[in-house]
Order: structure tokens, then sequence, then C-alpha cells
């Protein structure tokens, strides 16, 4: 396939051999081009297990900061890569599928921000870490949903902070923090489609399983939840925790990583909400993650595109909320 045509796909989408043993063909390119695999929890389950690190944004992030790789591999979704050649901007860094967008960074543009700010004199911008790069740049500190307490309790009780763009994150962060933060009317579109109904028949049928919820998640989600907190924190929970069963208000790829770690307890996906006139499934996932195959990665590594770059002028701005996150976690 012509490269144009490739970059109309977003993907290259050359056919492979079939005799080719993909997995051990990445591993081999990622020796012989000194490339990392980073993967985040939301991946396929394959793809976790041939990357190099798997963990949620914060960990990422942090892992692509100190890298002594000359070539990163960003299987996630586009902000993720625009965050690694941001923090790396001597490297190049891939991501297997240019269209895996993040609907939550999707809803605030730079410049509705831009026009938010100026509405809003004398507030400073906390910003989810799910945003692009020109978001980024107008930001005064990033968060996760892991460090997003830490990180705006370190703010004066009376300071006018904007926290955006998720409002529900942000809304469990006013609740716990008793804050009264502006917050930008954003949402993930799969964590705000978790069904309550489903998790109170969950419950009914598995009355030991506690419920294990990200902040994400709408109010009465979270309600419901014995405990809520990013990826990273639900899933060090489930392998610590003495508890069997657990119910999981996540998107459905991190039960991967839960169930390889935590050998004989059981995890019940919590399924989305029915939508009308149709009939709802038992997980909740996320398209942009699922973009990311093996076979888009062998591509990848092999013609080492789609390269995602971010404009030097935006990036100059956009590094410096991320490294005070970065410094603070």
């Amino acid at each position: 396939m012509l490269k144009t045509q490739w970059k109309e796909k977003g993907y290259i989408d050359e056919p492979i051999d079939p005799s080719v043993d993909i997995k051990s063909e990445i591993r081999r390119m990622c020796k012989e081009k000194n490339a990392i695999i980073l993967a985040h929890y939301y991946t396929h389950g394959e793809i976790q297990d041939i990357a190099d690190i798997i963990g949620d944004s914060l960990a990422l992030a942090q892992q692509a900061a100190k890298t002594q790789a000359d070539i990163i591999v960003m299987c996630g979704v586009h902000f993720m890569a625009e965050t690694n050649k941001i923090l790396c901007p001597d490297k190049k860094v891939l991501i297997p599928d240019l269209n895996a967008g993040c609907s939550l960074a999707d809803s605030c543009k730079a410049e509705d921000l831009r026009k938010f700010k100026e509405e809003h004199p004398g507030y400073k911008v906390v910003s989810y870490v799910n945003t692009t790069a020109a978001v980024k740049a107008l930001t005064d500190i990033v968060v996760t949903s892991g460090n997003a307490k830490r990180i705006v309790d370190t703010f004066a009780q009376d300071e006018k902070l904007i926290f955006g763009p998720d409002y529900n994150l942000g809304s469990y962060i006013n609740s716990v923090t008793g804050r009264d933060m502006l917050l930008w009317n954003g949402g993930c579109h799969v964590h705000e489609r978790f069904s309550v109904d489903e998790i109170v028949r969950l419950k009914r049928e598995h009355p030991e399983a506690l419920v294990l919820a990200h902040p994400e998640c709408k109010g009465p989600v979270l309600a419901l939840a014995d405990v809520v907190g990013s990826t990273a924190v639900i899933l060090k929970y489930a392998v610590e925790s003495p508890e069997k069963e657990f119910i999981v208000a996540t998107e459905a790829g991190i039960l991967h990583e839960m169930e390889r770690r935590c050998e004989g307890k059981k995890f019940y996906p919590v399924p989305p909400e029915v939508s009308e006139g149709g009939v709802g499934c038992h997980c909740n996932e996320c398209q942009y993650m699922k973009m990311n195959t093996l076979e888009k990665i062998y591509n990848t590594l092999k013609y080492e595109w789609p390269e995602v770059d971010v404009d030097p002028a935006i990036a100059t701005e956009a590094v410096k909320p991320i490294e005070r996150m970065l410094k603070l976690s």
C-alpha cells in the first residue's frame, strides 16, 4: 500500500505473512531498534503481554520520562503519545493507530478553554492528563485520577480553581477535599455509561463481592463503591485485599492484569447501561484503546510510522504543568 494511503487511514494495514510469528518479531525489532513498548491497562490482553511496561497514565508518563530507548511505541490513545513526546522531544514516539483518540480529551478544545479562562480571571487551571497538548499548554498543573486529590490539596483552600475536563472526577475531588472548584462539563464515554442497576444486580448475586470503581464514573455509581480509585489503585487493592470477589466499574481491559496477578479471585465487570432499543453487553470497553492490535504494532515498528509530533511552541508550555505533576508524584 502507498504511504499516502496509509496516512489517509492513520495506520499501516500492510498484510503480514501468516508464517510470521508476530509476537517474536515485535520483540526482535524492539531489541534491534532500541524500542520500548508502553501499554495501558485498557488495551487488549495480548498487547499487555508483549509490552515492556503496562500501567495507567501516570505510570506510563513516569516511564517515558526516564526511558533510555530511542523509540517509544505508545499502545494507548493519542494524548498519551503526545505526553510522551512532550517529555521526550529527542525520541521517536510511535502510535499504532492515529485514530485512537479520547472522548474526554475531545470534550475540551484549547480554544474553548482559552475563552473560559478569559471569562474567569484569577482562576488557576488544573487539567486531567486526558487532554491534548494544546490544552496542557493552557494549564497550571496536570493531574491523573491517582494523584488528583494529593495535588489539589497543595493549593490553598481558598484558591480559585478550574478543574477539567472530567466533570465526574472533579465532582469527586470536590467532595473529598471540601472544595468548590469550577468544573468543566466533560466526560469519558466509557465510565459515564456504567449501569447502577447492573451493580445492584451483581451485588445481589455476589453479596460478598466488593465494588471497585474509577472516579470518572457518575456519582450514583461511586456511591455504591467500596473503593474508589485509579486503575492502578483498584488493581493494587485487588492484589492486596484478603477478599476473593470484586465487582469492577472501570474499562474491562484491567481484568486481564487483575486475573493474572490475583489467582483464585473472581472479578465481575459492570456492564454498561442498556441503550434505547438495544441490548446491554457484559463488558464496557473503550473502542479507541482497542484500536491497538498486534498487527498494527508490528507494522508500526517495521516502518516506524505513525509518528506523533507536538508543535515545539506548544510543547514548551505543555511540559511545565506535566513536570509539576511528576515532581509531586
